[in-house]
């Protein structure tokens, strides 16, 4: 029998990996996997990619194709060990996440590159994994439900319309002491006595009751900044939040230290047809008004669904006592926190009023996340068990909504969170919507009043105590005195390399 022949009976069948796995609970969402190939099914693999190497190899002395097998396997398998190293992982991951009976929420952490196939002998990998809590779903059905309701008024439209002219208003220096709803331009300096945590050069700011940044608030702030003028400094506590970034000062007392550089007012424009035309090409002022008392309507939703995952959750949760690894936590904060930021566009609120939800979750980090992962567990089994899942029009529909939100084109959104990596969220998103829809159907409704969010919060995009382990991003004026050094370089020599 001549060496092909007896080739064409080797079992190359790649996808019918043979292997023993043994798992090990570490606590409720963490498992450790060890994995085990037999050497004949490393060498399965070897050989599979031996027959293909087989009829294109060129060995010196050979015609291409030519060589005799022996000869190959000892000049290439050192090779294509990472191919069959590659397949073989590949393929055991894929068969782990089909016949496993947990369900995995991260990738498995472990280093491929120190992944070595021995010369003999089985070959044996191991990693940890983040995996969906085992639970039994309560009975969802027939939930008792509080639900936010509100007929809309023209005053309510009157009162939103006037906060959508405040964002387009212009801002003018004035002489004056400063009043509630002005606005001051200020340099901030954050300070534990004499050690500055941080700092802002320059940040506009409205005068109002709260201040907030991603680690604390000032309360009273409107007492605090009514009546300065440019050149006073005034000094106020705040106490930072328990996740605040920097361990050292969680739970702690600092100073926040006002430079007043400039007091301004607003003047807001009237809404005048060039003015909406401008704004998005609305014909008329009734044709705005539609839009506005729209996008009340699904601000009204999204305190409807926000409202129902918590009390889904409470309801569903009684007896699940899950143990969330902080790391786990750690890890799934920011996807949670991109999360709410796109179920907010898409509702239609205000950049303002997103900053303020945005420092909300950065002050209340761990715990927001915590139930935001429940909730998602939960809805996600629901799911499951009822054949949900999110169709391509679904998917324009939010990417629609997002885009006209912003101004912007749904090519570019979707651009946007393509990039992003944030599709998989939007999908999510989309997904836990139409299972609390379907809860919905089945629950019975207490209707109680929805009101608005007060306004008397002013929200800067600011960590006051940030990890002192992270690394700086580059910032546009950082990268103005980068290009200015290439230029002033390369008139001296146009072949400078700067580092």
């Amino acid at each position: 029998m001549t060496n092909s022949e007896n080739d064409d009976n080797v079992d190359v069948d790649t996808n019918d990996l043979v292997l023993t796995s043994d798992i090990q609970k570490i606590s409720s969402c963490e498992r450790r996997v060890k994995v085990t190939i037999s050497q004949s099914e490393v060498e399965r693999y070897f050989q599979k990619e031996f027959n293909d190497l087989e009829k294109k190899a060129y060995v010196p002395g050979f015609r291409n194709g030519k060589a005799p097998r022996k000869l190959i396997e000892k000049r290439f398998r050192k090779d294509i060990s990472d191919q069959v190293k590659n397949a073989l992982v590949v393929n055991a991951l894929t068969k782990m996440n089909q016949q496993s009976d947990f369900t995995p929420i991260s990738e498995p952490d472990f280093q491929y590159d120190s992944l070595v196939l021995p010369d003999a002998g089985p070959f044996v990998f191991e990693f940890g994994i983040e995996v969906r809590p085992e639970f039994d779903l309560p009975e969802w059905k027939g939930l008792k439900i509080e639900k936010p309701v509100r007929d809309f008024s023209s005053a309510d439209v009157d009162a939103a319309i006037k906060q959508i002219l405040s964002e387009h208003g212009e801002l003018s220096y004035k002489t004056e002491p400063a009043e509630p709803d002005d606005y001051i331009e200020t340099k901030l300096t954050f300070k534990a006595g004499e050690r500055i945590l941080s700092s802002i050069e320059r940040e506009t700011i409205r005068i109002c009751p709260t201040l907030s940044f991603h680690d604390g608030s000032i309360n009273n702030a409107d007492t605090l900044l009514t009546g300065v003028k440019q050149g006073d400094v005034v000094t106020t506590s705040i106490t930072l939040k328990e996740d605040a970034a920097d361990f050292e000062f969680r739970g702690k007392t600092v100073d926040a230290v006002f430079e007043i550089l400039a007091v301004k007012k607003l003047t807001v424009p009237v809404l005048s047809e060039a003015f909406l035309e401008r704004l998005n090409g609305y014909k008329n002022e009734a044709d705005f008004r539609d839009m506005v008392l729209d996008t009340l309507r699904r601000q009204l939703e999204h305190e409807q669904r926000s409202q129902a995952r918590r009390q889904i959750t409470e309801a569903l949760t009684v007896t699940a006592d899950w143990e969330l690894p902080p790391t786990l936590l750690k890890r799934q904060s920011e996807r949670e926190f991109r999360r709410k930021i796109l179920e907010l566009q898409r509702s239609g609120y205000t950049q303002r009023t997103i900053q303020a939800h945005s420092n909300f979750l950065h002050q209340n980090n761990t715990e927001e996340t915590a139930r935001a992962l429940k909730e998602h567990f939960i809805l996600e089994k629901i799911a499951e068990i009822e054949n949900i899942e999110e169709t391509e029009e679904d998917t324009d529909l939010e990417i629609g909504l997002i885009a006209s939100q912003n101004g912007l084109s749904p090519r570019r959104v979707r651009a946007h969170l393509e990039k992003a990596g944030e599709m998989d969220i939007l999908r999510n998103q989309i997904i836990e919507r139409k299972v609390i829809d379907l809860i919905f159907q089945h629950a019975t409704f207490n209707e109680v009043p929805f009101d608005f969010k007060s306004l008397n919060e002013e929200a800067v995009d600011w960590a006051i105590a940030p990890d002192p382990n992270a690394i700086a991003e580059v910032t546009a004026e950082d990268l103005k005195a980068v290009n200015k050094e290439i230029d002033s370089k390369k008139k001296i020599d146009p072949n400078t390399k700067v580092k």
